[in-house]
């Protein structure tokens, strides 16, 4: 009985997503042409290994990279809001993983994962 508005509330959300999906299939043209169901990347016709669906192996690489300086950031925020009560050991701790994340920056830099070959 407890959970009935949170019930109420996930039903009421499926339902507007289920009556703008169909709404908006009535009221949007459907006219498919081979052009437009091709598919479109920077302003270049696919070609060769990217055409087929496979991704370039430095894709992934560039997103794990970014994947792993975003989650640096979500740890610095908190670290600095409570600097003052960590005091110098939690400023030496974050001093040695920001150095650390630096010395990884610099391998993936030296090693080529940033550069990106047309």
């Amino acid at each position: 009985m407890e959970f009935l508005p949170v019930l109420f509330m996930a039903a009421g959300i499926v339902l507007v997503a289920v009556a703008t999906l169909f709404v908006s299939s009535l009221l949007r043209p459907s006219n498919p042409y081979p052009a437009k169901n091709m598919p479109y990347e920077c302003g270049m016709d696919p070609a060769g290994e990217a055409a087929g669906g496979r991704f370039k192996v430095q894709f992934f690489i560039l997103a794990i990279l970014l994947v792993v300086f975003d989650v640096e950031t979500m740890f610095l925020f908190p670290w600095a809001v409570v600097l003052k009560e960590i005091g110098l050991v939690g400023y030496v701790e974050m001093f040695v993983f920001m150095l650390l994340l630096l010395v990884g920056f610099a391998y993936a830099w030296l090693k080529g994962a940033l550069e990106w070959e047309a």
